[in-house]
């Protein structure tokens, strides 16, 4: 078991933000959870602590907002009270096509995806760098890999990224890793309204082996996690296979 340390999990009330917080409660991490939803947060919290006696920090923001990232930032360079491992899990996706979409609802897409994850990370850095010691987990996307729309591109930049991180950083103690899962079981695509049985029932893993493999990897020191084996060869075939192969099945509503 690791020393515990302190866990800031951003889109924490649900899928795979509320694995990542009952997983590292179960290894006594104490958390602070961030989402929207007040009342949702509060309800996990309650239920964390009271099934695994750890403390869990309430912390409503919203990260496409100013504000609701200062709120994030502002907890992240508390010296006071350091945060030693920080998830970036907050995401959303469209349903349509990139034409279809307003240009303010791509702008936010990017803005949760890139902008927000760069400012925590820039802001939790220097602690960690500090302590010798620190963990950075960035949920991305087997997306990342395939040519799949603006989506895909931000995870890509959310992969790019992490894996620079992790290059120069970890031989100081920090530890970044892109976690990069499939279709998974969760709330994301039942929110933006997307029909799931576009894809077949062996595409679909579940929360909690994305999350406990992801935290596997990262405990190993690996800049990349992609969970499955039929994920994995996923991101092989992108690196030789054609683009006009690599699109994936058509979303399409309820």
């Amino acid at each position: 078991m690791n020393t515990p340390t302190t866990a800031l999990i951003t889109g924490a009330s649900a899928g795979l933000g509320a694995e990542f917080a009952r997983q590292l409660a179960a290894r006594g991490h104490h958390l602070v959870l961030v989402a929207r939803d007040r009342a949702r947060l509060e309800q996990t919290a309650a239920d964390l602590e009271q099934r695994y006696g750890t403390t869990a920090e309430v912390l409503p923001a919203d990260l496409t907002d100013d504000a609701g990232v200062a709120a994030v930032v502002g907890r992240l360079t508390d010296a006071t009270r350091p945060v030693g491992i920080l998830v970036n899990n907050a995401g959303s996706s469209l349903l349509r096509d990139f034409e279809q979409n307003s240009v303010e609802d791509e702008k936010e897409q990017l803005r949760l995806h890139c902008s927000a994850p760069l400012e925590l990370i820039h802001a939790v850095v220097p602690g960690m760098l500090e302590r010798g010691a620190g963990r950075i987990i960035n949920v991305s996307s087997i997306a990342a890999f395939l040519p799949r729309g603006s989506y895909a591109a931000a995870k890509a930049w959310l992969l790019s990224f992490s894996r620079w991180a992790h290059l120069a950083y970890a031989a100081r103690g920090v530890t970044v890793t892109a976690v990069c899962p499939g279709l998974t079981h969760t709330e994301f695509h039942d929110r933006m309204g997307m029909d799931k049985a576009v894809a077949p029932p062996w595409a679909w893993l579940s929360a909690e082996r994305v999350v406990r493999e992801c935290l596997a990897d990262n405990l190993r020191g690996r800049a990349t996690s992609i969970p499955s084996k039929r994920y994995k060869a996923v991101a092989v075939a992108a690196r030789v296979l054609p683009d006009r192969l690599l699109t994936g099945p058509a979303r399409r509503p309820k």
